[in-house]
């Protein structure tokens, strides 16, 4: 699996884990070069809190393009230390 955005590949991996439609990806598979801070959280009610990253690409700044689950409930360990996309990078 691959994950684009912005012509560019910002993280592959053979290794992800599909949850409710999404694939996540192991954190090591993360281009870090690509990566920049964010503040933003959301909750989920079963995998906990999420943190985000931005992408940096091109000189373009998709804010909120990556989250993860720092520490997910009991229930949801499948995330743990993996990544997940969305807000127009294609992943297939």
């Amino acid at each position: 699996m691959k994950a684009t955005w912005n012509g560019v590949t910002v993280a592959e991996s053979d290794d992800t884990v599909l949850v409710e439609g999404n694939h996540y990806f192991p954190a090591s598979a993360l281009k870090r070069e690509y990566v920049t801070f964010s503040n933003h959280h959301t909750s989920c009610p079963w995998k906990g809190e999420a943190s985000y990253y931005s992408l940096l690409v091109n000189g373009e700044l998709n804010q909120d393009a990556v989250w993860y689950y720092p520490e997910p409930k009991p229930e949801a360990q499948m995330v743990k230390d993996r990544v997940a996309f969305w807000n127009g990078v294609k992943v297939g």
